[in-house]
């Protein structure tokens, strides 16, 4: 990467699991970045030791009362509030890692647009929610494939793979699944699962949200429409298989029939090491597979019918406009309600399918607006905590 300066970055979710291994892309590419930013939630003790490592003179802390007395440890402007990521989205920088978990993310993404500062895109619910949203503030600040760059290591690897041929070339992209703890069951075998046992997850440390909507297989369907609006690629072309390895992460069909795949250890420092030089890479392996030693690679249909939410997903995806706002805040009110033992793993489905449903009923139009978009997602947070009570209750 030749910039002739250090790239300025600005970390979203510093403390999360995408935004500490951000920090260990950094570390190993001294001269390279320059933290200018970083954002948390709540975690200030870790926020606090990130910033002075990294001589950061910005930060962000959500929760309020946890961002008191952080000024004065440090030498840095400190924003706080729901608002504070968004505000530091904005800052003068090369490039924001968006890092945050859930549609919170959305409004960071749209302010960094509109500083036309290409986004490094771990927080996917700013597509699910955001959608056309999203692309077109990409498309105005100069076009997505330089403003919306993949963080997911699905959608990395259809970046990478895509590169093989020109775009009117792609026929067909295909996401990889490691099927998630529960590979194999039968939806019997489903009824009672422990939040412990969705949480093992076989080959991806991840936080408790993504994790268990890898469980569900709900995390493959937000990635069929994350697929859908970062390379404007029709469902019709989209596709999911199971691969238990993690070791393929995604491939491209191409219209003469060639399939080019990527293929890498699963460690989620590599496509944001990739992200955060975009397009350029880097000369430094955090690891790297080893084509010496034995081993298989295998590919199986995935069971929509165990896993609904595949399937529920991909409808919303389909139906477009407000649906996937709703299906994704339902689905997070869920996944927190089976987290805390009120819910057992498959009502999650349920109470998501339940919301979809319901959301027909409101007549909805496409949202014009970000006001259009919350006001979708706190109806679904309200409606779908009614209907987790409900199934809990009967």
């Amino acid at each position: 990467m030749s910039r002739g300066r250090p790239r300025r970055v600005v970390i979203l979710g510093s403390t999360g699991s995408i935004g500490r291994q951000a920090l260990e892309v950094v570390d190993a590419h001294p001269g390279e970045f320059t933290v200018v930013g970083l954002a948390a939630a709540r975690d200030t003790a870790t926020l606090a030791r990130q910033a002075a490592r990294h001589s950061v003179g910005h930060l962000a802390v959500a929760d309020t009362d946890a961002a008191r007395g952080l000024a004065g440890e440090l030498d840095a402007e400190v924003l706080d509030g729901p608002d504070a990521a968004t505000e530091l989205a904005a800052l003068d920088a090369d490039l924001v890692v968006n890092g945050i978990t859930g549609a919170v993310g959305l409004r960071p993404t749209l302010a960094a647009l509109a500083a036309r500062t290409p986004v490094a895109l771990a927080n996917k619910e700013s597509l699910i929610v955001g959608g056309a949203l999203v692309t077109a503030a990409a498309d105005a600040a100069g076009g997505r494939q330089d403003y919306l760059i993949p963080v997911d290591s699905e959608h990395s690897a259809l970046a990478q793979a895509a590169r093989a041929g020109r775009r009117d070339e792609v026929a067909r992209m295909v996401l990889t699944a490691s099927g998630g703890p529960f590979r194999g069951r039968d939806a019997d075998a489903l009824d009672g699962v422990t939040p412990a046992e969705a949480l093992a997850h076989p080959t991806w440390e991840m936080g408790p949200l993504v994790t268990v909507n890898s469980a569900t297989l709900m995390n493959k369907g937000l990635e069929l429409i994350e697929a859908h609006e970062l390379f404007d690629t029709p469902f019709a072309s989209l596709d999911v298989v199971v691969h238990p390895q993690s070791v393929v992460h995604s491939m491209v069909e191409f219209v003469d029939g060639s399939t080019i795949a990527q293929l890498s250890p699963p460690d989620m420092r590599l496509p944001i090491q990739l992200a955060m030089a975009w397009p350029d890479r880097l000369p430094h392996a955090f690891t790297s597979c080893d084509w010496t030693r034995a081993q298989q690679l295998t590919f199986e249909p995935v069971d929509r019918e165990v896993f609904a939410c595949l399937a529920i997903a991909e409808a919303a995806g389909r139906r477009g406009g407000s649906y996937p706002a709703v299906m994704n805040a339902a689905n997070e009110v869920a996944v927190e309600a089976f987290l805390a033992e009120r819910l057992g793993f498959p009502q999650i489905a349920r109470v998501v399918e339940a919301v979809v449903d319901a959301w027909d009923a409101e007549n909805p139009s496409p949202p014009h607006g970000i006001d259009d978009v919350v006001a979708a997602d706190d109806w679904a947070r309200r409606t779908a905590t009614t209907h987790a009570c409900s199934v809990v209750g009967r």
